[in-house]
């Protein structure tokens, strides 16, 4: 299917509220891969269980935001906790209901399909998004944090505004990624604001707040908590998946270590091994 089947958004709107009326009805795309499994599953619902589902979901943030909005969304007021990860949303859910109430995924490739800049630039955040989960997670590990499956979400869905962006409006996307290529000096927050008139951390907030996700996701995807140890997992796993994107010769890398140090009581050496530990696939 033709990128011209999927209408974009080519200027940017005028504020939070206008952006948020935007996402709040979009039926998101997922990864195509992710689109594919599921069909596969649904052909044997019988050899599948949550915790399977739930693995091979947890790398794609959009499915993943999926499923917790859905179970959010569809919550029984009986229910004394909020499903927090993708396996707890199934297990609460069901596979035959799951199923029932998740007919075959609209895809990224085929939303960008005539735009393989932009398809370029969403996978690098969706990449960068997993790994930036699976930091978090061996930092919580370390620091035998009980909700250590709950900071793995939290950095998984840390940049899904920017993803959305990517693929609702990837003219936008590419306007922000030039701004920064003129100018390195030019904070993310600066360029979003300059290009869109909110900023997408605020825009995140705001939907998860819309969308009833738990208050513990939105918690330790909230920046401006960095006191909290488990918000300060999420951010410098997102921080540092962000500067090794391209390599570890970032100059900003040796700021990573030493605050990851920090959070996690090691030396420079060790944290270093443990980064690497765990970037390794």
């Amino acid at each position: 299917m033709s990128t011209s089947s999927f209408p974009t958004l080519k200027t940017a709107l005028p504020d939070l509220a206008w952006w948020m009326a935007y996402f709040r009805n979009e039926e998101m795309p997922v990864l195509a891969a992710t689109a594919e499994q599921l069909e596969l599953w649904r052909a044997n619902e019988d050899a599948v269980d949550a915790n399977m589902m739930g693995e091979a979901i947890a790398s794609d943030p959009l499915m993943t935001l999926k499923v917790l909005r859905y179970a959010a969304e569809h919550r029984s007021s009986r229910l004394l906790t909020d499903a927090e990860t993708v396996t707890a949303a199934l297990v609460l859910l069901g596979i035959t209901p799951f199923f029932n109430a998740f007919g075959p995924q609209p895809t990224v490739e085929d939303r960008l399909e005539d735009n393989p800049q932009a398809f370029e630039g969403m996978l690098k955040v969706m990449r960068r998004a997993d790994r930036a989960a699976r930091f978090a997670l061996g930092f919580a590990a370390h620091r035998m944090d009980p909700d250590a499956a709950v900071i793995h979400s939290a950095a998984l869905l840390h940049d899904f505004a920017e993803i959305l962006l990517w693929a609702y409006s990837p003219d936008l996307a590419l306007e922000i990624k030039r701004r920064q290529q003129a100018d390195p000096t030019l904070r993310s927050a600066v360029a979003q604001r300059q290009a869109l008139h909110i900023e997408l951390a605020d825009l995140e907030q705001a939907l998860m707040q819309e969308w009833h996700l738990p208050e513990l996701l939105m918690r330790m995807t909230n920046d401006k908590r960095a006191y909290d140890p488990q918000v300060l997992c999420v951010k410098l796993a997102v921080r540092l998946a962000r500067h090794t994107a391209d390599g570890w010769d970032n100059p900003a890398v040796p700021d990573d270590l030493r605050d990851i140090g920090d959070l996690l009581n090691l030396s420079q050496p060790h944290t270093l091994r443990l980064l690497q530990d765990i970037d390794t696939p």
